[in-house]
């Protein structure tokens, strides 16, 4: 197999690794799984899923943004640099902590 497509088969799989173990993080009481057999309960579960991994990956995209847009970050970034950031992250998510919702408060990303 060439080197380039072995490079970009694994690079395919980081990402679908990823896109799993936020799956794993959010349903993270029963380890990734869902909570039972039931389709009505797989008919909730998994939009409510991919609606928190949107809104994960819509957040962390805008924070990314803000922090490239600072002059400490312009010019220091090669194209391989960009090339591997990716808005797939929950490490800094808190699941376990206390989120106060202020409907009439916008997050000061923009």
């Amino acid at each position: 197999m060439l080197p380039e497509l072995r490079r970009e088969i694994n690079e395919g799989l980081n990402v679908v690794e990823q896109w799993n173990g936020a799956t794993d993080f959010v349903f993270f009481i029963r380890r990734g799984e869902m909570p039972s057999n039931r389709r009505e309960n797989h008919e909730i579960s998994m939009p409510a899923l991919h609606l928190i991994q949107n809104c994960m990956v819509s957040i962390n995209t805008l924070m990314i943004q803000k922090v490239l847009a600072q002059p400490h970050w312009q010019g220091r970034l090669t194209l391989c640099d960009y090339a591997a950031l990716t808005p797939l992250i929950w490490e800094h998510v808190n699941p376990y902590g206390r989120f106060d919702l202020d409907m009439n408060v916008r997050l000061a990303l923009l």
